[in-house]
């Protein structure tokens, strides 16, 4: 398996919702037209692929000096625990540069993985929830 990674694609509706409900990320794949805007409105994408298949996405909101939301980390079911999500946040990582802070949000299940790659927790933030 030979995998690509890209920062110059935006992967489309169809492809990211298969990704998100293969690695059974909590997004609102139902609505493909809310996927696109969130994909449009995202100013770091990185992706994996698998000849024209999707098998990973790193997406982030960036100021590129300052701060890096990383909204996003999904690898397709088929290909979890061979290196790629480390690899998309290390070119996140590359892309963004050293005086940038990358932060996120965990899904519960993947609490323990986070600091294995070298994220620390942290018990400082604060979250308005989305009322739909």
């Amino acid at each position: 398996m030979e995998i690509t990674y890209k920062t110059d694609v935006v992967p489309s509706p169809g492809q990211v919702i298969e990704l998100y409900d293969s690695a059974k990320l909590p997004r609102p794949t139902h609505d493909a037209e809310r996927i696109g805007r969130i994909y449009q409105n995202s100013n770091l994408i990185v992706s994996a692929w698998d000849g024209d298949k999707l098998v990973g996405v790193s997406r982030s909101i960036t100021d590129w000096a300052w701060s890096c939301y990383l909204a996003d980390l999904a690898i397709h079911e088929d290909y979890q625990k061979s290196g790629i999500g480390k690899k998309l946040i290390d070119i996140t990582k590359e892309q963004v540069g050293e005086q940038t802070t990358i932060l996120l949000l965990s899904v519960p299940t993947a609490m323990e993985y986070y600091p294995k790659i070298g994220f620390v927790k942290e018990n400082r933030g604060f979250t308005i929830l989305r009322t739909k």
